[in-house]
């Protein structure tokens, strides 16, 4: 049913639904119109130079001139829009084995360069690794679990000691798991980590001489994390797999190019779909 017109005195305000509705819209006409033309990404025949969340917006681009260009149309773009770039707030990286700082100007203001990033609760390297992301994650769960320890470490049941533990310190280390790919690196220490709560969990120090199977059998477990990994990843994939969306052609998809013959030794790098079809 529609209503009369509203006038709108000072702008949307923030806790306007209609706000982020009309904020993508507009957005969206400004991207494209600017980035028309460009894009060297294909992935399952479709073209893909940018990446979108909310308000944030990831430029895709092979060579820095490219990359230059479409910064620069952008720019142009926005101030027809009445939109302007924060030279702060932007930041540019380039993902690669060896990886060398990346020069983009805007308004004759070189944009920093960064090794690693937050995107969406996950970091991002400039490596293509997910070592740092695991790390991080780890360290955030091992504080979560001091900021409790007197509850994990109560009289309270056992089992419901163990059920908090999962709810409260491995929701916080396996967030995103999904998507990562496991070295023979990343599984120690995602062990050495479960080991590390159970053993605070009963109250045993690193100086006792008790060995991780009596750990486990005092908590009545078994080493469960790796498996508790392989099952979220397996349930991630076929809720991919079941529908048909853009980010089933991105899992599906091939990216064209060529594969750089080096003199470098050693196998190729082990990629997400391998470890998914593991």
């Amino acid at each position: 049913m529609e209503t009369r017109s509203v006038n709108i005195g000072r702008g949307d305000r923030q806790e306007c639904c209609l706000s982020p509705i009309l904020f993508n819209v507009y957005s969206e006409c400004l991207t494209k119109e600017a980035l028309i033309g460009f894009g060297v990404f294909k992935i399952g025949g479709q073209i893909i130079h940018t990446v979108k969340y909310a308000d944030e917006l990831v430029l895709l681009a092979k060579e820095r001139k490219v990359l230059q260009d479409m910064i620069d149309n952008l720019i142009e773009t926005g101030r027809c829009y009445g939109m302007e770039i924060n030279v702060e707030k932007t930041k540019v990286m380039r993902i690669s084995r060896h990886s060398s700082p990346v020069k983009i100007m805007v308004d004759k203001k070189q944009i920093e360069n960064e090794e690693s990033f937050k995107y969406l609760g996950s970091i991002l390297t400039n490596d293509g690794r997910c070592t740092c992301e695991i790390k991080c994650r780890i360290t955030m769960a091992k504080a979560a679990f001091n900021k409790r320890r007197n509850l994990f470490t109560s009289t309270l049941d056992l089992e419901l000691r163990k059920k908090l533990v999962k709810c409260y310190v491995w929701s916080i280390a396996l967030y995103g798991a999904e998507t990562w790919t496991l070295r023979a690196v990343h599984q120690k220490h995602l062990e050495s980590f479960e080991m590390w709560c159970w053993r605070r969990m009963e109250k045993i120090s690193w100086t006792d001489d008790v060995k991780n199977e009596d750990v486990l059998l005092r908590v009545k477990k078994q080493r469960n994390i790796l498996h508790e990994i392989r099952k979220r990843k397996a349930n991630w994939i076929g809720h991919i797999l079941r529908r048909n969306y853009f980010l089933l052609r991105v899992m599906e998809g091939k990216i064209q190019g060529r594969i750089e013959v080096t003199g470098r030794r050693g196998r190729r790098r082990r990629k997400l779909l391998g470890d998914l079809k593991e």
